[in-house]
C-alpha cells in the first residue's frame, strides 16, 4: 500500500491556479520571516516538505531543479 501511495503522489501535480496561491502564501511567509529568517524559514519548510513527500531521491531532483537559472 505504502508503495501505492508513493506512485501515485508522483502523477498527481498541482493545477496553475493552485501553484499561484502556493506562490502568494510562500511570498507573504517569507516577509513575515524577515530578510534575517527568511534562510531558517525556507529551510525548515524544505524539511517538511520533504518529510511529507518520503522520496529522498525525489527531493534531491527538486533541489537540482530549483538551482538551474538562478
Amino acid at each position: 500500500m505504502r508503495m501505492e501511495t508513493r506512485m501515485n503522489a508522483k502523477t498527481q501535480a498541482l493545477s496553475i491556479p493552485d501553484l499561484e496561491t502556493v506562490y502568494d502564501v510562500l511570498a507573504q511567509a517569507i516577509d513575515q520571516a524577515g530578510p534575517e529568517k527568511a534562510e531558517l524559514f525556507l529551510v525548515k519548510l524544505a524539511l517538511l516538505n520533504a518529510n511529507a513527500l518520503a522520496q529522498p531521491e525525489t527531493v534531491r531532483q527538486h533541489i537540482q531543479a530549483a538551482l538551474q537559472d538562478l
